[in-house]
């Protein structure tokens, strides 16, 4: 059994995944309340909090899997990207369960985990794929061959989709994390009252651009002040799905993709589900979604990763039974 722990932005988590991919325990103690008062994450404020909840939710993750650390096979952790100190808490703890225990030590690729979401039980997906993952720090096209790893053939130029979502709830009055909040709106919305751009449109390639986006909502909350919101969020929300939906399945026909895979934080968006849903199904694609727990941050997608990722090997004089055997 895999002990993943994530501590990469503002999500403590930790989960107990088996080596066959079967979830066991996946607990996430979210700061978004804590960050809300600063309209974002703040990188101090959020490694503090990690300092006061890894060592509980790790924990709460053992007990609800029914085992102990005696169980254990391997500690896997986010090794990057992410906020640096964030990124040490969860590193720190890793390394001192490993060194106690005597265990292989996994780091694995953020964006890697994302991708390994799809590789759990109870339907894993078997590559290759196209995938698109879109979240608040990462928007990219990428291309998976084998469980291993994966090849980027497009990215956001500009903001990521995820933090477009942000910066447009804050535009509304939404306050932060506004990604739902801005759903939500958009819901009781027309998504067609404004004509907002679709970034990289009849361009060449994969690439993505939401910048341009984010500056047409303040010029239309400018030039029309008492617009309804509910209209601006769906016609905002509408023009980033657009972006994401024709530029990925572009990419899935021009490289013969016969699955596409939706991975990240933003492929919690309801809208963004059924457009691909829609889109795929006219296409002849296969799609595959994650549930919406296992999209946005969170460990068992760690643990996952970690299944197809190398341990570290530790020098001889950090392994235990030579510190032992020193001593």
């Amino acid at each position: 059994m895999i002990l993943g722990i994530e501590t990469s932005c503002d999500e403590t988590a930790a989960a107990v995944v088996t080596q066959d991919g079967a979830v066991l325990a996946n607990v996430i103690s979210s700061q978004a309340e804590v960050h809300a008062p600063y309209g974002g994450v703040v990188p101090e404020v959020a490694s503090r909090r990690h300092l006061d909840l890894v060592v509980p939710v790790i924990e709460q993750a053992l007990d609800e899997a029914g085992i102990g650390l005696r169980d254990l096979d391997a500690v896997a952790v986010t090794e990057g990207p992410g906020l640096i100190g964030a990124l040490l808490v969860g590193l720190s703890a890793a390394k001192a369960i490993a060194f106690a225990r005597g265990l292989p030590l996994v780091p694995v690729d953020h964006l890697h985990g994302h991708l390994a979401a799809l590789y759990l039980q109870p339907q894993p997906l078997e590559p290759p794929f196209l995938a698109l993952l879109a979240s608040g720090g990462h928007t990219l096209v990428l291309e998976v061959t084998d469980h291993r790893g994966y090849r980027a053939i497009g990215g956001t130029l500009d903001d990521a989709a995820g933090e477009a979502f942000d910066k447009g709830a804050r535009l509304l009055g939404l306050g932060y994390p506004g990604g739902a909040k801005l759903e939500r709106l958009a819901a009781g919305g027309d998504p067609a009252a404004h004509a907002f751009p679709t970034g990289m449109s009849g361009k060449p390639g994969y690439d993505l651009s939401f910048s341009g986006l984010k500056t047409a909502l303040r010029y239309a909350l400018a030039r029309e002040p008492d617009a309804d919101h509910a209209d601006l969020a769906a016609s905002y929300q509408a023009a980033i799905v657009r972006s994401l939906v024709e530029r990925t399945a572009s990419a899935a026909v021009e490289t013969g993709a016969t699955t596409l895979a939706v991975v990240g934080g933003v492929a919690r968006n309801g809208a963004l589900r059924d457009a691909f849903a829609e889109r795929c199904r006219k296409l002849g694609i296969r799609l595959a979604l994650v549930a919406p727990e296992l999209c946005t941050d969170n460990a068992a997608m760690i643990a996952s990763a970690a299944r197809y990722t190398d341990p570290i090997a530790f020098p001889g004089y950090l392994r235990r039974d030579a510190y032992a055997t020193a001593s």
